[in-house]
């Protein structure tokens, strides 16, 4: 079908053209008439500027001269900035900036050209002051103004567009300091030479007069949302000892890179698209490890999604650490109830491969071990505020055709045979304790009471036969709790991961122990490598029971002269509420032996749930409470039946304890806080710290006295570090 041509007359042509050309005469005359009263304007505009600085900031801005020195470039001399009774915030010798024509018409202020020579910029911080308290404070004012519903996707958006339009095409960056004075850290300086030519960045960063030199050299394309950075040093590692000394940590890296793909709409949320990369990044810092992490390769391919009232990194997105990946989400969702979400998704792949991508020094035990076949994983984790009990929590990790093949520097079936345990204390060796016949104290599972076993079990570990080694349910309840609380109150251990706490790793508390004990736990529970007995045999004969007693053998003889076969239901429920504070042992019993009446509610508590679950007879009386009777020869270290203990005092896990404070309640508030009183030291009853059943001179007490103490103030030094 063909169709018909549309002619246009003539004269609407004409008509169209004179239009046309009075619209354009009018450009050209407002444009003639702006240029020639450009330099007014700018000179009104800077002193609004000015003004406005000194209104909304409390900044004084000076500048020696501004004019124009092209059709769109403005050059200013001899520019200060400083805050109102603040140190110099900066001064610069001379800056000139081009501006692009199109975006201005706009609105937009999009930076084409900089130049800037001979500047500095000093941050100064004095106490609770810095001379950039403006920002803060400003910041604060704009949060009040706005109180209606804020869109987070509308201000990435913003935010992003309004760097990207910073960053001009071309740059010429000469001499340029940035300093950071804290008094209370180090002096900080950067001496920068920088320049953008083209979109290709190059520079050259003086640290610290001369200490090191850094570059951080790329590509920049603000119109395209595109940029790459990689930074570096030369000759050495890139590494600034200042934040090092405020995170109290060691960081350094050989190379570090950053790149921004794109950025955008999608439907309603806001899109960045991006990556970020490591090459051999070494980290010390005393929470994570105890000693150098090396991560030799790592990289994040990441899609962040910026909604309404959420921000989230998509699932996506992909993280490398040398050859193997996970593929994580992390959403964290503003409002009258904030909502955080982590899934975590590990396709099957090689099992060696995922082991050697460990970061080195982060598990020490493990180093050398070979294995063979796949494995994948899968976590997810979900957390309302508002109903911290509705928590979610599953983690799983897959063998597929997965066994050992060679052991690392631990050897993971050692406890199978006779082998050697050392507790510590303060981080001090004990005493070495031999496991297994040769050791009159080691007792065999079979010779141990079921009361005992049964009391520990139900009050520790209830599913201990029938778990591989975690219990989900127990991590979950824990998370929710420690949330309530805000601190940690409860953990979620399960005997196997006491056990490989104790006798494969140190006991120092750290996020590379924590994640190394897991490991541990999954690879004897999921090979086998250690029969569920022999775990509970081991546990039994080395957990701590009192000050400097380990295992049920020794615990059954000091506090009750029994052997452990002996043991009655009361014995065994005892020993069980011991576990968590075994250092607290003593303060549960009165003067003359038997239990504080606190307790019975404990022994009510747990032998109801022991006698539904058919392990004992249902008992009314309290499951054996009033018979429990501490052995005469360590009565004498009791404390009065009117002391009160401060339990919280005791470390829940046994790593070690301040000295316990017993107040008298027949002394006044005055004298309990400072003293007085009777002359007679009566508030402070030393616990026994051993097998000997001999009463010790004043010396000897004095003595143990002052190692107490000893202990204590190194405990408070290595937590303050």
């Amino acid at each position: 079908m063909r169709i018909p041509k549309i002619k246009i007359p003539k004269k609407y042509l004409k008509i169209g053209a004179w239009v046309l050309g009075v619209f354009l005469v009018v450009c050209i005359a407002l444009g003639a008439v702006a240029y020639s009263k450009r330099e007014a304007l700018l000179k009104k505009m800077v002193a609004k500027a000015i003004a406005k600085a000194d209104k909304d900031y409390g900044l004084e801005v000076k500048i020696g001269s501004a004019g124009f020195t092209g059709l769109s470039t403005v050059k200013m001399t001899k520019i200060s900035v400083v805050p109102k009774e603040r140190d110099t915030l900066s001064n610069i010798s001379e800056l000139s900036v081009s501006v692009k024509l199109f975006p201005l018409i706009f609105g937009n202020v999009k930076l084409s050209e900089v130049k800037l020579k001979e500047g500095f910029v000093s941050v100064v911080l004095k106490d609770s002051t810095t001379n950039i308290d403006f920002i803060l404070k400003r910041k604060k004012k704009d949060s009040t103004e706005t109180k209606g519903k804020v869109n987070l996707s509308e201000i990435a958006s913003n935010i992003l567009n309004q760097v990207l339009y910073k960053i001009p095409d071309d740059m010429d960056m000469q001499n340029m300091i940035f300093k950071l004075n804290d008094h209370d850290t180090a002096k900080l300086s950067f001496s920068t030479m920088a320049t953008i030519d083209g979109g290709d960045l190059k520079s050259a960063i003086n640290v610290n007069n001369g200490e090191s030199t850094w570059h951080v050299d790329g590509y920049v394309n603000p119109g395209s949302k595109e940029l790459r950075f990689t930074a570096y040093a030369d000759g050495k590692k890139l590494e600034l000892p200042y934040l090092n000394n405020k995170l109290h940590a060691k960081i350094s890296f050989d190379t570090l890179q950053t790149e921004l793909k794109n950025a955008k709409y999608s439907g309603d949320d806001y899109k960045i698209s991006g990556s970020w990369s490591v090459k051999n990044m070494l980290i010390n810092q005393p929470r994570i490890a105890s000693n150098d992490i090396i991560v030799q390769s790592a990289k994040l391919d990441a899609d962040i999604l910026v909604g309404q009232n959420y921000i989230a990194l998509d699932s996506s997105s992909t993280a490398y650490l040398k050859n193997a990946q996970i593929h994580p989400f992390v959403k964290y969702t503003l409002g009258k109830n904030k909502i955080y979400e982590l899934k975590l998704n590990a396709e099957e792949q090689d099992a060696q491969s995922i082991l050697d991508a460990f970061p080195q020094g982060l598990f020490e035990s493990l180093e050398g071990l070979k294995v063979q076949g796949k494995v994948k994983y899968n976590l997810n984790f979900y957390l309302d505020t508002k109903v911290p009990d509705s928590v979610r929590f599953n983690s799983t990790l897959t063998p597929v055709d997965f066994k050992i093949v060679q052991w690392g520097k631990t050897n993971l079936q050692k406890i199978n045979s006779t082998f050697v345990y050392t507790p510590y204390e303060y981080g001090k060796p004990m005493r070495d304790i031999t496991i297994g016949p040769s050791n009159p104290n080691f007792t065999p599972l079979s010779a141990i009471s079921k009361n005992f076993i049964n009391a520990v079990l139900t009050a520790e570990d209830p599913s201990f036969f029938t778990h591989n080694g975690f219990v989900e349910e127990s991590i979950r309840k824990s998370i929710a709790v420690n949330f309530k609380e805000k601190k940690f109150k409860r953990g979620g251990s399960t005997i196997s991961m006491q056990l490989v706490k104790n006798v494969y790793l140190s006991r120092q508390k750290t996020l590379a122990r924590k994640a190394e004990e897991i490991l541990i736990v999954w690879l004897i529970e999921h090979n086998h490598l250690i029969s569920k007995q022999r775990m509970l045999e081991v546990y039994f004969n080395i957990m701590e029971l009192g000050q400097n007693i380990y295992g049920i053998g020794e615990a059954s003889r000091y506090y009750f002269g029994k052997q452990p076969a002996d043991l009655t239901i009361g014995d065994g429920l005892f020993l069980a509420s011991i576990v968590p504070k075994p250092k607290a042992s003593m303060y549960k019993f009165m003067a003359d032996g038997s239990l504080k009446p606190y307790m019975f509610n404990y022994f009510r508590f747990m032998g109801n749930i022991m006698a539904r679950k058919g392990l004992i007879a249902s008992d009314t009386s309290g499951y054996g409470f009033y018979n429990v009777r501490l052995r005469e020869g360590l009565r004498q270290y009791l404390a009065p039946d009117t002391a009160v203990v401060d339990t919280t005092a005791f470390d829940d896990d046994g790593d070690g304890l301040p000295v316990v404070i017993v107040h008298d309640k027949n002394k006044s508030f005055f004298e309990r806080l400072f003293g007085g009183g009777s002359k007679k030291d009566t508030t402070t009853n030393k616990q026994p710290t051993g097998q000997p059943d001999t009463t010790k001179t004043k010396k000897q007490l004095r003595q143990e006295r002052r190692e107490e103490r000893r202990r204590q103030r190194e405990l408070e030094k290595s937590q303050e570090q």
